[in-house]
């Protein structure tokens, strides 16, 4: 019967991650409703925790990936490539205002 109530509960959630307050108010609910120790009641919390921390881990990176698809699709360059390329731009500035050894004034 836990399994199954288990299955029907994560079905319900989908991908939300649910608040500390929430997850507890739901656990509470469900040890009154089907008499479930205080274990089997933080087991459960726990195991819904672990599966929303790695629901929204997941949902990061496909995030990420999907802003840099996007940026290349529209020629953008990323933060690290940018800096390089300013670094370049002042070493090349400054290589253009120092006078030229070889050149006498």
């Amino acid at each position: 019967m836990f399994e199954l109530l288990e299955k029907a509960f994560l079905t319900g959630l989908g991908a939300i991650a649910l608040s500390q307050k929430k997850a507890e108010e739901i656990m509470t609910d469900l040890k009154d409703k089907y008499k479930m120790s205080e274990e089997e009641g933080k087991a459960f919390l726990d195991k819904i925790q672990g599966m929303a921390k790695e629901g929204r881990a997941r949902i990061e990176e496909m995030s990420e990936a999907e802003v840099k698809k996007a940026m290349e699709r529209m020629g953008m360059v990323s933060r690290e490539e940018f800096d390089r390329l300013q670094r370049r731009v002042t070493q090349l500035e400054t290589r253009l205002t120092e006078p030229d050894p070889g050149e006498q004034c």
